[in-house]
């Protein structure tokens, strides 16, 4: 049986792993469409206006450019 988070619609094998997931899931979750990373959206930016991926490497900026809000993302499976 599949386990689906509310907040970001990822699917886990396992209760247990949706729980550990929830502690690190939240409404104000990001999603990085250059490279595919997750993250807090405090984690994003340092003056509340201006967003980009914290990943290193990576220069995905932008709310609704390349980063998006996981609430309003929908995503697709191959």
């Amino acid at each position: 049986m599949a386990h689906t988070c509310r907040d970001c619609k990822r699917t886990f094998s396992t209760e247990l792993e949706l729980e550990l997931h929830k502690d690190n899931c939240g409404a104000d979750m990001l999603f990085c469409e250059k490279c595919g990373e997750r993250f807090a959206e405090r984690g994003a930016t340092r003056d509340g206006w201006h967003y980009r991926c914290p990943t290193e490497d990576c220069d995905g900026e932008g709310i609704g450019e390349d980063l998006y809000e996981l609430e309003n993302l929908r995503l697709a499976t191959r």
